[in-house]
């Protein structure tokens, strides 16, 4: 039997979403960051914490709006940025350190490295 597309759409908010909230210091406070549609899953989430574009993450809140839950993420992902960070020896913030610390629920006996003062 030959097999067709499905003529049923699929909705492309059918999944889990993950946003970000961020320290931007004393002056200007806490905010959800802005952020593309294509750079809520929690695979980019952690690319991104990993590569500095969110500095001082205080936050994460998953969602799915079809299934309609929606819950604090921010140890899950402490812990996979935390385990990424050990498993391709990237360096880490202090920031980065410090959120890892407040928010992980694995011990992690290994050192994260972090950068050298001076070394650009």
């Amino acid at each position: 039997m030959r097999s067709s597309p499905s003529i049923v759409p699929t909705d492309r908010l059918d999944r889990d979403v993950y946003l970000v909230l961020e320290d931007f210091g004393a002056r200007a406070g806490c905010a959800w960051r802005e952020t593309d549609e294509a750079e809520t899953d929690l695979e980019t989430v952690i690319r991104l914490i990993l590569s500095g574009e969110y500095t001082y993450p205080v936050r994460i809140v998953a969602f799915n709006a079809i299934e309609g839950w929606s819950r604090d993420a921010t140890s899950d992902v402490a812990d996979a940025v935390a385990q990424r960070a050990i498993d391709t020896s990237d360096e880490v913030s202090a920031a980065l350190q410090a959120f890892i610390a407040e928010n992980s629920t694995k011990a992690f006996n290994v050192q994260l490295s972090l950068p050298l003062r001076g070394a650009a």
